[in-house]
This record gives C-alpha cells, sequence and structure tokens, in this order.
C-alpha cells in the first residue's frame, strides 16, 4: 500500500467535495484556468501540441482540432511532456507485465503508472500518469462512490468487490491493485471465469459494494434470483459497458436497489456518475466534454452526438486536449435535487462501432444495437451476442428455454430489420453455452463490419 498515494487520494476526495457546491460560474472559471494551465503546460513541453495546435495557440478550445487515437500512439514520443518517455519502453513493460503477473499497483520506475486500453475500435492505446496524476485518476472513481451516498472509514471499512478484468495491463486492476488496504478491502474477480467460481468468491466475501461489466453484472442478478448468489450489497456499480434498461431492471429485482451506472473510460479515468437521485452529472471540474456531430460540429444541448471530443484538465504528462472517443453521449441542462449545479448526462448510446450498416434499398441502413436489446434481452437469460457476416446476421443465444423462443427470436428480429428497410441479409439464430467475452472479460454484444467510407 502506497500511504503518500491513498494520502493524495484522501485529500483531492475532501477538497472535492467542495466543489458540490459550485455554482455554474464556479465551474465555469475553474475549467477556464485548468485549460489555460494545461495548454500552456503542452505548448511548452510537447513537441505534437506545439505543432497540431500551431497558430491556435490563443484559440478558443472549440476552435482546435481534435486529437484521434491514432494521432497520440503515432506521435507519442513526441506528445509526451516528459522527455524520459518512450512508447517503446513502456509497451516492453506493459508486456512484462502481462508475463510476470507483477503488482499491477506498483509504479513503473517508481514514477509512473500506465494501462493500456482493449483496442476494440482499432489500435491499442497506452496511457501514462505521474503520482499527481494517478491520484486524480482514483480519486475521480473514488467519487462515484461519494456521490451515491456510500461512505467509508475507519470504523465501516468499504468491501468492494469487481466483475471485470484482472489483466493487469488494463485500468480496473491498476486502480484496484492502487486503493488495496485495509479502509477498503477489495476482491478482484475475472469476467471470463466460471460463473459457478464467482459467485462462490462473492458469497464468501459478502461485499458492501459489487461493481462490474453491466453482462456481468445481469448473469450475477440472475444467480441472486436463482437463490445460487446470496449478497446484500449497499450499491451496485456498473462500469465499461452500455447499462441496457432490461439489465438495470434485472439488477434492481435482484438486489432491491438500482444501479449506478458510471461512465469512464482508461484515457480520461471518470467522466461522470448518478447522486442518490440517480440522474448522472458530469465531472466538469476535471474534464470538458464535447458532443459533436459526424462533421464536428456541437450538438444541440440533450442531443446525442456521433462522438465525443474529452478534455481532461488535470493530465500533464500525456495532454488529452479535445480527443476524440466513439462514444454517443448528450449533455444536458442542469438542476437536481441533490444541489450539484454540474451538467447531466442526457443519455448514453455506447460506440459507433456497435452500430451495424446493413443493405437497403437506397444504401446501406444504419441498425443501432438497442434494436437487439428490446428483441433479444428477455430471450435469453444468459446472454445473447449478434454478429454480422458477409451473408447476413449470426445470432447466438445463451440459455435459451425452448426452440420455440429461437424461432421466435428470429422472426422478430427479421420483422424488425424489415421495418427498418433493410433488405437480403439472412438471419441465423444459433444456441450455444455462453457468449464469449475478450481478453478483458467484456462482451462485444454487436459484432459489425466497418461500414464503407
Amino acid at each position: 500500500m502506497d500511504l503518500a498515494l491513498i494520502s493524495r487520494v484522501l485529500f483531492l476526495r475532501r477538497r472535492w467535495r467542495t466543489h458540490d457546491r459550485w455554482s455554474v460560474e464556479q465551474i465555469a472559471a475553474h475549467q477556464a484556468r485548468a485549460l489555460k494551465k494545461l495548454r500552456r503546460l503542452a505548448y511548452k513541453r510537447s513537441d505534437f501540441y506545439r505543432q497540431h495546435h500551431a497558430g491556435l495557440f490563443d484559440a478558443p478550445l472549440s476552435e482546435l482540432p481534435p486529437v484521434t487515437k491514432a494521432d497520440l500512439m503515432g506521435h507519442f514520443d513526441g506528445a509526451v511532456t516528459d522527455a524520459s518517455l518512450r512508447l517503446g519502453d513502456l509497451e516492453e513493460h506493459l508486456k512484462s507485465m502481462v508475463e510476470t503477473g507483477s503488482d499491477a499497483g506498483r509504479p513503473w520506475r517508481s514514477r509512473w503508472w500506465t494501462a493500456a486500453t482493449g483496442g476494440t475500435t482499432g489500435r491499442k492505446g497506452i496511457f501514462v500518469w505521474n503520482r499527481s496524476e494517478w491520484a486524480a485518476v482514483l480519486a475521480s472513481y473514488a467519487r462515484a462512490n461519494d456521490w451515491a451516498g456510500i461512505r467509508v472509514g475507519v470504523a465501516r471499512p468499504l468491501r468492494v468487490a469487481i466483475v471485470s478484468s484482472r489483466t493487469p495491463t488494463h485500468q480496473s486492476a491498476v486502480v484496484g491493485a492502487s486503493l488495496r488496504s485495509r479502509l477498503i478491502p477489495t476482491l478482484r474477480l475475472d469476467a471470463t471465469s466460471p460463473l459457478s467460481e464467482t459467485v462462490a468468491e462473492l458469497n464468501r466475501f459478502l461485499p458492501r459494494v459489487l461493481v462490474g461489466y453491466a453482462s456481468a453484472l445481469q448473469a450475477l442478478a440472475a444467480e441472486q434470483l436463482a437463490g445460487r448468489l446470496a449478497i446484500s450489497p449497499q450499491a451496485v456499480m456498473s462500469a465499461s459497458e452500455v447499462l441496457s434498461e432490461h439489465a438495470a431492471r434485472e439488477i434492481t429485482r435482484a438486489w432491491g436497489t438500482a444501479p449506478f451506472d458510471v461512465y469512464a473510460a482508461t484515457e480520461t479515468a471518470g467522466i461522470a456518475s448518478p447522486c442518490t437521485f440517480h440522474n448522472s452529472h458530469v465531472y466538469e471540474d476535471l474534464v470538458v466534454v464535447e458532443p459533436v456531430d459526424e462533421n464536428g460540429l456541437p450538438v444541440p444541448q440533450g442531443t446525442l452526438g456521433a462522438r465525443i471530443l474529452v478534455t481532461v484538465l488535470f493530465s500533464r504528462t500525456l495532454p488529452l486536449i479535445r480527443y476524440e472517443m466513439s462514444d454517443r453521449v448528450g449533455i444536458g441542462g442542469r438542476g437536481c435535487p441533490c444541489g450539484r449545479s454540474f451538467a447531466l448526462l442526457a443519455g448514453i448510446e455506447g460506440r459507433i462501432e456497435d452500430v451495424l450498416y446493413l443493405p437497403g434499398q437506397a444504401g446501406t441502413v444504419p441498425i443501432h444495437p438497442n434494436v437487439f436489446h428490446n428483441l433479444l434481452d428477455d430471450v435469453s437469460i444468459a446472454g445473447w451476442q449478434v454478429v454480422q457476416e458477409d451473408t447476413g446476421l449470426r445470432v447466438l443465444l445463451a440459455g435459451v428455454a425452448s426452440s420455440a423462443s429461437v424461432e421466435a427470436a428470429r422472426r422478430s428480429v427479421e420483422s424488425a430489420l424489415g421495418a427498418s428497410g433493410v433488405v437480403d441479409t439472412d438471419v441465423a439464430v444459433q444456441v450455444v453455452d455462453s457468449i464469449e467475452r475478450t481478453q478483458l472479460g467484456k462482451t462485444r454484444l454487436v459484432q459489425g463490419i466497418p461500414p464503407p467510407a
């Protein structure tokens, strides 16, 4: 346990609680000051940003060009603000972590914490933080507990069970290893492990807070309702996957409390989380979130953008200024019974890569994953997956009660696609024992073929 790091996290949590009382004007003033400091540092120490923002050093944030993951990874050595950092060295370090199973919470070279993205949207991303930044990352995740009304103290340790990835390069593993202490006894479980093993571990541990991928939580909710799992968490936190309405209902039915849907990413750490009224507020004192359309233009308030541009106000080692993420997010208004002035998250529909592009009479027809959620969530108790192939769609169902359900699912999918204008697309339904997860334990519910340029 790194006492200095934990002390810094506790300090940030106390200081950030005062931000809960900030007015809209105070939030805006803080963003302006923090953004000015971030850009000044980036222009002084990052060759990449000096070139990327050439001629725009004094321009408003909205006029700066976006930065993609490919941009950062392709110019990593020039993007970082510390000349001792090299992408090749970090890649070797992360590779060694996987091979040796070393402690993910121990800083590399005693200075840096590192994590890699899963690479589901293309090239794998590698991100690095110094001690001050890593404390902010940890505190941003702890804020979700604070806003959900979960308290922790010497007299009441916070027993947390996390069902996600145990891959040491995944940020959730690094966060869990960094926070592990007597105050926060933590059980880390791999979402790819057999469900029976996960159930047994949870029954022994009896967590006060259960955190996990939405798909993993839904499967555990079914185990709780069947009587095989017997835990009584004070709160259930869903993260890293889009939480469907059906999954939220099942989780609420299992544990008598609605799940808190935490929005975060490896690159940014916490972005938004719900208060006790289950209204999700954006962490505007930590990140600037800009939903934009396909052309990079701002979308109206409350409208889902095609993607978002995020600026991480505390990023210093690898500055993130208008960094592009493919999540479809909307930012709403303000005003909540909890009293916070932070903007409300109007909605999130996941990543544009999950949208299927199927043939129609006049061209391609986009089909959002919600179409399949509405049709398949109630059919399969153990999960489903839709895979796009050259000849059509293959629908995988696990835990289906009868062959009649299989045929009904096929007809309902065909009907919904036809109503959306899709043509010449065969639908085949296959019953499987379980739905395959990625190395990080996530379930890619919809796997599409990239659309034509």
